[in-house]
């Protein structure tokens, strides 16, 4: 079968340096696995991150990719929820653990160090396998588990937002980012985001966001504060860095902070007592557990959720799909093409 196989990292102009596709043996199922043929995958940072050698742990060579949808191929004997010809997702997080508070040591994601989606199929233990919500293609159900179980738990599990809630989405136009622009939308809060470029906050509110900013402004967070009535609950974050403070100074009192990433590095300075003295609650977030996994899929299916698809590639350009992504260009998500 054909695959995409990471043999060297490390950032270049043209990631194909990096990456490449070849033909790798059809993998072998044991009892409780089913072997997928993927229809389409997505890409996530994190995919770029491997690849540019800006992740732990990371074991050469291997297939990337975490989300993907497809079609169960051939099935285990202990395999008794699906059949062959199935139309499937995959849960790219493994072995969460007992705790729903926080993953186990054992913990791990569908990409690296196991063999991910981008292939032409994969093996998964039938546990992390679901029914594609019957609504969506092929493209659009790839395009959420990571980054939309990230995003569910986020604004539910930890910041537990409310109908008509004010809620600030930094960095829109990234996968989770637009993901939780969806889901708080559908959920009936307020939503206002913020981007370095002008034209993905105007996406962001042709999509249904209230207003928006570009950070690039020295006084955003206060442009946001007036689009917003000078009142913010929810903060759903990726950045990190010095954007913390500035969304500490603009949170209402009682609101809830929700980091799920730090693109932007770690936090220089935070006025720890503006957190307590207004009653913030500052919470990381990252991934979920199954039953996060399987609430995110009831809510997509109760409220028909769709999901915004930025670009779709071949197989073929999987490397053109990684530098669109290196240079943040996407607004949603992009999509590989691999049926």
């Amino acid at each position: 079968m054909k695959a995409v196989v990471l043999k060297q990292t490390g950032h270049s102009e043209h990631l194909s340096e990096n990456i490449s596709i070849e033909d790798i043996p059809l993998p072998e199922i044991n009892e409780d696995e089913v072997l997928i043929k993927i229809q389409s995958a997505s890409l996530n940072h994190r995919d770029l991150f491997i690849a540019e050698g800006l992740y732990s742990k990371i074991k050469l060579p291997v297939v990337l990719g975490s989300d993907g949808a497809g079609i169960i191929h051939t099935k285990g004997n202990k395999v008794k929820d699906f059949i062959p010809g199935d139309e499937v997702i995959i849960n790219p997080g493994m072995n969460w653990g007992d705790n729903e508070s926080f993953q186990s040591k054992d913990f791990k994601i569908l990409g690296m160090p196991d063999n991910g989606t981008l292939a032409e199929y994969v093996k998964i233990n039938k546990d992390y396998v679901y029914k594609k919500p019957t609504h969506l293609t092929f493209e659009e159900a790839s395009s959420f588990p990571l980054a939309g179980v990230t995003a569910f738990r986020s604004l539910f599990k930890k910041a537990e937002i409310k109908k008509s809630e004010n809620v600030l989405i930094t960095g829109i136009g990234g996968g989770v980012a637009t993901i939780a622009l969806v889901y708080a939308l559908k959920a009936g809060a307020n939503v206002f985001v913020s981007s370095g470029h002008d034209h993905k906050i105007e996406m962001a509110i042709s999509l249904g966001a209230n207003g928006g900013v570009n950070y690039k402004n020295n006084d955003w967070d206060k442009e946001i504060l007036k689009l917003a009535g000078n009142n913010i609950n929810v903060v759903i974050d990726g950045s990190g860095g010095d954007n913390i403070q500035k969304c500490v100074d603009l949170c209402s009192y009682g609101a809830r902070i929700i980091c799920y990433g730090a693109t932007s590095g770690n936090i220089k300075e935070l006025n720890i007592h503006k957190v307590y003295w207004k009653q913030l609650k500052l919470k990381g977030s990252t991934m979920g557990s199954q039953k996060d996994f399987e609430d995110m899929l009831s809510f997509i299916n109760e409220f028909n959720v769709r999901f915004v698809i930025d670009k779709v590639f071949t197989f073929n350009n999987v490397d053109k799909a990684f530098e669109r992504m290196s240079r943040s260009d996407q607004f949603g998500k992009i999509i590989i093409s691999i049926k």
